[in-house]
């Protein structure tokens, strides 16, 4: 159990934040998408049903953002997505939101100084390293 003064500040009230690279934001999504395709070809077919993987990436983001503040391709890559304000778990609500929001794409392209897209910006997310611990 760790304390409070051993808690990481929250990424709105840290003056030192620094938002992960671009290109593990990227490389997580590109992870999850891989896996939403799989996933949706087990019920339609992703070439002609485009939906398909879309809504299972919108779910995707729901259930592992809300629960655990991380995709599959998010672990991989080392990043996890939380609260800008408080730094805890965004909510299945929020991380559905998101996976919406990031599905329609534009958002995500619309960044800030802190590489928080639109779609962050709307659910109050950021993304954050998530550095593994010692066993």
């Amino acid at each position: 159990m760790t304390t409070p003064q051993e808690r990481p500040r929250p990424p709105a009230s840290d003056p030192t934040f620094t938002p992960p690279t671009l290109g593990r934001r990227f490389g997580a999504l590109i992870i999850d998408w891989v896996l939403c395709l799989l996933v949706a070809r087990g019920f339609a077919d992703p070439v002609t049903d485009g939906w398909a993987p879309v809504l299972v990436l919108i779910l995707e983001y729901g259930f592992f953002l809300g629960l655990f503040a991380q995709t599959p391709g998010m672990y991989i890559t080392k990043v996890r997505c939380v609260s800008w304000t408080d730094g805890g778990r965004i909510g299945v609500i929020r991380g559905l939101l998101r996976g919406l929001l990031l599905a329609l794409v534009v958002p995500a392209l619309l960044m800030d100084d802190k590489r928080r897209g639109l779609h962050d910006r709307l659910t109050g997310s950021v993304m954050v390293d998530a550095p593994r611990r010692a066993a």
